[in-house]
Order: C-alpha cells, then sequence, then structure tokens
C-alpha cells in the first residue's frame, strides 16, 4: 500500500509518500518462557491485544519454566559459581521449555528473544521485522541472571528496551508484544492507524483534539 501524507512546517507545506506492505496472510503466535505465566496472561488478555486474541489475530501461550524442573522441589534456579550475590537460573529447565514449545509449533527455526540490559535496543523498525514471523519465543530471565550456556543453546536475539533495571524480563516482553501485535493486519480497527503512527515516518505526531469544540476557553485550532 503506498499512502500520501502531509504537513505543515513552519509555513511550509510538506507531502511526502511512505510505503507500507501488509500481510494479509499473517497471524502472530507468541511463546512467552516465564516463571510468572498468569503475569503475562494479565497483561495481555485486555484492551487492544484481548480483542485481537479473541478474533484470532493473535494467540500467546505463557509457558511456566517451573514446570520443567528436574527436581523435587521445582526450583529452577541455583547459586552462581565464583560466588556473588543472588541466584541464577538453570540452563536445563529453560532448555526444557524451549524444545517443548518448538515441538509444537509449525516454524521450524523460530526467533527466540531474551530480554536483557545487555541486548539490542528494541525499535520500531524491529518490530516490523520481528511481525513478519509467525511465531516468536520470549525468554523472561530473572533473579541474577541466567545460565549463559542455554542462551548460547537457544537465543537467536537478545533484546533491551532500555537502559534501566527492572525485576525480569516479563514487561519487557509484554512492550515488545503489544508493539509487535499492533503491526500484525486485524489488530487494529483500523490498519491505517499502525501505518500513520509516529515512528513509521521518523516524525513526531501531530496534536490530536476531539469534542468539545471548546473547552474552557481553549479552541479546537
Amino acid at each position: 500500500m503506498c499512502f500520501h501524507c502531509a504537513c505543515m512546517v513552519e509555513g511550509i507545506f510538506l507531502i511526502w509518500t511512505y510505503n507500507f506492505m501488509i500481510d494479509e496472510e499473517n497471524n502472530m503466535n507468541f511463546h512467552v518462557l516465564t516463571l510468572f505465566p498468569q503475569m503475562i496472561l494479565d497483561g495481555l488478555n485486555t484492551s487492544i491485544t484481548g480483542r485481537a486474541i479473541k478474533k484470532g489475530c493473535l494467540s500467546i501461550e505463557a509457558v511456566n519454566i517451573r514446570d520443567y524442573a528436574t527436581n523435587k522441589y521445582g526450583s529452577v534456579d541455583d547459586y552462581p559459581y565464583g560466588g556473588g550475590a543472588g541466584m541464577v537460573m538453570q540452563a536445563e529447565p529453560i532448555y526444557l521449555a524451549c524444545q517443548d514449545v518448538m515441538k509444537r509449533i509449525s516454524t521450524p527455526h523460530p526467533r527466540v528473544i531474551y530480554l536483557s540490559p545487555q541486548g539490542k535496543t528494541f525499535s520500531q523498525k524491529m518490530a516490523v521485522e520481528l511481525s513478519k514471523e509467525e511465531d516468536l519465543i520470549f525468554l523472561c530471565g530473572h533473579y541474577e541472571g541466567v545460565d549463559e550456556r542455554v542462551l548460547e543453546m537457544i537465543v537467536t536475539d537478545e533484546v533491551s528496551i532500555g537502559d534501566y533495571v527492572l525485576t525480569g524480563g516479563e514487561l519487557p516482553a509484554m512492550v515488545m508484544m503489544d508493539t509487535i501485535s499492533r503491526l500484525v493486519p486485524g489488530v487494529l480497527n483500523n490498519d491505517d492507524s499502525a501505518v500513520f503512527e509516529s515512528f513509521h515516518s521518523n516524525l513526531l505526531e501531530y496534536p490530536q483534539y476531539t469534542r468539545p469544540a471548546e473547552f474552557m476557553g481553549r479552541k479546537v485550532p
């Protein structure tokens, strides 16, 4: 699709053309490896993503890593080699959880995204790229991190949403899934609204107004 956009900048009327191809057949399946599956489901089963799930445009699976623990206590973390504060998530439960998901999906080599402060910074450009996938697997770390060996074995993308510290990877994963979802055909009521959002054209969106035409002496321009 080709869209023509216009704006007024310092008295000059600008027109630009933006090309955006929509794959009408593309649906998105998110698979989240986490210690807190309910947090993921509660966060995404409402609003736009919730409606998209009901329409069949999206599916969201929250996989509890604890279900793949190999000990009778169900623990999935241990002390780090070399000492240090905190606990590290063990490799085997994560590996088993990921392999179980991979066996059940049709995508032969799905992208596995690990949310980490050391990763590449998430952007709208990355969201557009990821929205073309049929299945995406997110690995949410916790505690002091994840055993590096399993990251080397399963992760294809290491992604950060910013230079700050969070308790775990669940909130960054939800940020990414929300952004990616908006680019999946059928998720938004008007597909054009995904095309015209600010970051697609690298311009700030113009101010928005709605009724009434005048509010406390301030009129719509």
